[in-house]
């Protein structure tokens, strides 16, 4: 299945298409092209068949795009430039891409991208702010003299092994000499762990580097004597600058610390392809994420998805061509964005949260409408294009003779075959003959080919339509297209599934339908085969003659407080 693009506008009929859905999707697609709107793209929800395969190759064009689903993707929402930290960054790179980006939570990405863990402000609050009851943390910092020295922008004097991350204790030179070790003799540190921050008190610089200490911070920029350096290059001691005061310099020793105390691994992640319908209740339901991190399948990082994403609007934009009822739309429909439709069937219950495009004309097919717009903007369609409207309008139409037909249906058809160069008898012939649906597929593709579902005040059915020329293929697998027909309405949950079988050359159909005995009682045809198959003589419209019959039926049982039923615990209808 193709994945569709947000930067597309998809140009789409309803599922299990007809020609003239076909055809009218490729067209309108076309006559927008035609008048400079780029991006347009005619697509299908279904399957090709016979007759369609002969009319594409007849005006030489390939079979639309198939889109099976255009729910929203994550990937379409999410933010794809991501910012991340690696794992062994410190507190304070990721307190100062936090702050740059004005981001609530940071991806902590180890080789490959993989994510290892989030960090936010509310994780590294606790570099800054330990329990005050463990007076040990709240000089404990976990980093390495290469990390301070970038933290403070410090001027590294000395710095041995400044790669080695490990475990230091922060202290204060402000105390006098003589008292200023017992205090860390009381606490059991020993010199070497500890990072000593000092100005110009030369007696503490000298007493902490007798001691072996890890290092010394000299603060506010001051100037260090030179023995004092060679003391500390001497003892191994480090001796770096830092060009803030001592507050200061104490607050971004503790940011550097290294992240992995603060990284939360029980992070919430999610695959590009989920469905945002589904991730929406699931970030609903998650009080306390702020963010799902989007990771592929081998778990390396490709975005960030946040709540505020899922307020974007859906970037895959649709033209419904040939229906205006999501019950009959593709997958996902509800969730994309309908920017326009062009239909001739009647309105259905599809509502926008913009104004769009709506052309609906009493017209025998789509493509009239869409012809008619090429020649309303003097927009000349080639020769190839001409016949595709031209087939799409012949086969609505059944070459003009179906009820549905009108005038405007023969002048645009005149139109086109004028620019097609064949006559609409050729046309007929082609379309007609490329091949009988009911010989050419199983039973479960015939009761689905062209099928549409319908909703009439609760009651949901459906009914499905194809054109034959003579009976006898349908009488002789009537049996096995039953069965098909009885499983679909137990599938979709249906107060009935009809099939319309229509005979082109005497312009005459067979009804078959399974359905509530209640209803099916209320057909007033004459029955052909145990009350299953009924004989409509000069009925060949689904839209103009049947369905309209259909939901007259349903009307009087309502009125008379008949609940039809799909058979199931639950009814698809309610009465009253």
């Amino acid at each position: 299945m193709n994945a569709p693009t947000a930067l597309a506008t998809y140009v789409i009929g309803h599922r299990n298409p007809d020609a003239d859905a076909i055809c009218s999707a490729i067209a309108y697609a076309a006559y927008q092209e035609a008048r400079g709107e780029r991006g347009h793209v005619a697509a299908r929800c279904g399957n090709s068949n016979a007759r369609i395969d002969a009319i594409l190759a007849r005006f030489r064009h390939p079979l639309p795009l198939f889109l099976g689903d255009v729910s929203p993707r994550v990937r379409e929402l999410m933010a794809a430039d991501v910012v991340e930290v690696a794992a062994e960054a410190t507190c304070a790179e990721a307190l100062d891409l936090l702050d740059r980006h004005n981001l609530r939570v940071l991806p902590v990405t180890g080789p490959g991208r993989r994510v290892i863990g989030t960090v936010s402000l509310a994780r590294l609050g606790g570099i800054f702010l330990p329990r005050a009851a463990e007076p040990r943390l709240m000089r404990q910092v976990r980093t390495s003299l290469g990390h301070i020295a970038s933290a403070l922008t410090a001027r590294a004097l000395h710095a041995p092994d400044d790669a080695r991350v490990e475990e230091l204790y922060i202290r204060l030179g402000t105390m006098a000499v003589a008292s200023f070790w017992k205090v860390s003799e009381r606490e059991n540190i020993p010199p070497g762990r500890s990072l000593i921050i000092v100005g110009d008190r030369r007696d503490i610089q000298e007493r902490a580097i007798a001691l072996g200490v890890r290092a010394l911070v000299i603060t506010s920029g001051l100037p260090v004597d030179d023995d004092i350096l060679a003391q500390a290059r001497a003892r191994g001691v480090g001796l770096l600058v830092s060009p803030h005061d001592s507050a200061t310099t104490a607050w971004l020793v503790r940011a550097a610390a290294t992240l992995d105390r603060v990284v939360d691994v029980q992070f919430s992640s999610v695959h590009p392809d989920a469905r945002v319908a589904d991730i929406r209740r699931r970030l609903a339901a998650a009080m306390h994420t702020p963010a799902l991190m989007v990771v592929d399948d081998t778990g390396a990082l490709v975005g960030v998805l946040s709540k505020g994403d899922l307020l974007k609007p859906a970037p895959t934009r649709l033209v419904l061509v040939d229906h205006n009822e999501l019950s009959q739309a593709v997958p996902g429909a509800d969730q994309a964005t309908i920017v326009g439709i062009i239909d001739h069937h009647r309105l259905g219950p599809v509502a926008t949260p913009q104004p769009i495009l709506f052309l609906n004309e009493p017209v025998g097919s789509t493509c009239t409408i869409v012809a008619d717009l090429f020649r309303r903007d003097g927009l000349e369609p080639s020769a190839d294009l001409a016949g595709l409207m031209m087939a799409g309008l012949v086969s609505d139409t059944l070459n003009l003779q179906s009820p549905t037909s009108t005038e405007k249906d023969a002048r645009l058809l005149a139109w086109l075959e004028a620019r097609a160069g064949m006559g609409a008898r050729e046309l007929a012939d082609l379309i007609f003959s490329s091949g009988s649906v009911v010989l050419a597929s199983p039973p479960d593709k015939i009761v689905r080919a062209d099928f549409k579902l319908y909703d009439e005040g609760g009651a949901r059915f459906s009914v499905s339509q194809v054109e034959e020329l003579g009976f006898d293929n349908f009488r002789a697998r009537a049996g096995a297209i039953a069965s098909a027909l009885a499983d679909l309405r137990a599938e979709e949950r249906l107060v009935f599934a009809a099939l319309l079988v229509t005979d082109i050359n005497t312009q005459n159909s067979l009804l078959l339908i399974k359905g509530d005995p209640a209803f099916v009682a209320r057909i007033g045809h004459a029955p052909v085969v145990e009350h299953e198959v009924f004989d409509l003589p000069g009925v060949v419209s689904r839209k103009k003659q049947l369905v309209p019959y259909l939901a007259g039926l349903l009307k009087e049982l309502e009125a008379e407080g008949v609940a039809p039923s799909s058979g199931k615990s639950e009814t698809p209808f309610r009465a009253g």
